[in-house]
């Protein structure tokens, strides 16, 4: 009877082995490999090469291959710099959705990262921008989450750009925040949901605070 190996690990399959040097200026070539299995490795080992991160992005914008995408996503999000920070913002303007939704997520893991560009993707000419960074903010955790989402309500004069913030103010508000919704549900007065969103966000933060009341007595 043969002998059984016990915690072993699995060697990788000969179609998943590099098949180059681990040199960055071959890695960057190799992510024009026509092999999805070439180009993951070289997306991984990439890694060790931050100035690749242009290289990174491009790879983007025209990957067609989810696992290869993924990957290149996992790099950029290690990688955490002032580049790939940027390079994920610019996927937001994106046509495709997967590929917005999935930057979202990366830069939410980027809490003090991300917070320098925050004013700039909030003051975006271009609402969906401005959407996309509430969005941001809805697991990004960062101590000035609130104030971002006070000042949307009380200066953004889009309507769904306040009413996805009022959304996310029902979740994470704090009694600072009432006198904004107060506000916002005033300005745009002709606006079901977002007197819908408002009476919501102003009772959820004011339980809010009963809660925490109920803590201290």
């Amino acid at each position: 009877m043969g002998l059984i190996r016990k915690n072993s690990a699995p060697e990788t399959p000969v179609s998943e082995k590099r098949s180059r040097t681990r040199n960055c200026d071959s890695l960057q070539q190799q992510l024009e490999d026509a092999s999805p299995v070439a180009r993951r490795w070289a997306a991984r080992d990439l890694l060790d090469c931050p100035q690749s991160v242009p290289a990174l992005v491009a790879r983007l914008a025209m990957e067609t291959d989810m696992s290869v995408r993924e990957v290149v996503l996992t790099t950029l999000t290690r990688l955490g710099n002032e580049a790939a920070v940027n390079g994920l913002m610019a996927c937001l303007q994106s046509q495709d959705a997967g590929l917005r939704n999935e930057a979202i997520a990366c830069m939410q893991q980027l809490p003090q990262e991300v917070a320098p560009i925050m004013q700039q993707l909030l003051a975006s000419p271009q609402p969906d921008l401005r959407i996309f960074a509430v969005n941001i903010l809805a697991s990004l955790c960062h101590p000035d989450v609130e104030s971002w989402l006070i000042q949307v309500i009380s200066q953004d004069e889009h309507v769904n750009v306040c009413a996805a913030a009022l959304d996310l103010l029902a979740e994470v508000g704090t009694v600072r925040a009432q006198a904004a919704i107060t506000q916002v549900r005033s300005r745009f007065a002709d606006e079901p949901y977002i007197q819908f969103a408002a009476d919501l966000a102003f009772m959820r933060v004011t339980e809010s605070r009963s809660r925490n009341d109920k803590i201290v007595d």
